[in-house]
């Protein structure tokens, strides 16, 4: 038996065992608790955060990433707009 094949074979035997042990671990209720809990401050911390922030920017009188988001969404309106305009235009000026 070559050696690579020798080394795939443990290799799979390692990584089969490890993998059912690493599945049960991590739907342990011991493990999904307290990582649910971990996530959900995390999202509350993100979350006043970027209010923070948000009034930070606006405290300042620069756009917030709402502001931009908005105003991006006006540009594209307009963006469309104009190439409707464009193309009755040249099909206007078409005989």
């Amino acid at each position: 038996m070559s050696a690579w094949k020798l080394w795939k074979q443990m290799f799979d035997a390692w990584e089969s065992t490890t993998a059912d042990f690493m599945e049960q671990v991590l739907r342990s209720p011991a493990v999904l608790e307290p990582g649910g809990a971990w996530l959900t401050g995390m999202m509350k911390l993100k979350t006043a955060s970027d209010k923070m922030a948000a009034g930070w920017w606006g405290a300042l009188g620069l756009p917030t990433k709402r502001d931009q988001e908005r105003t991006l969404h006006l540009i594209n309106q307009l963006h469309s707009r104009i190439l409707d305009l464009e193309e009755r235009l040249e099909g206007a000026e078409r005989p």
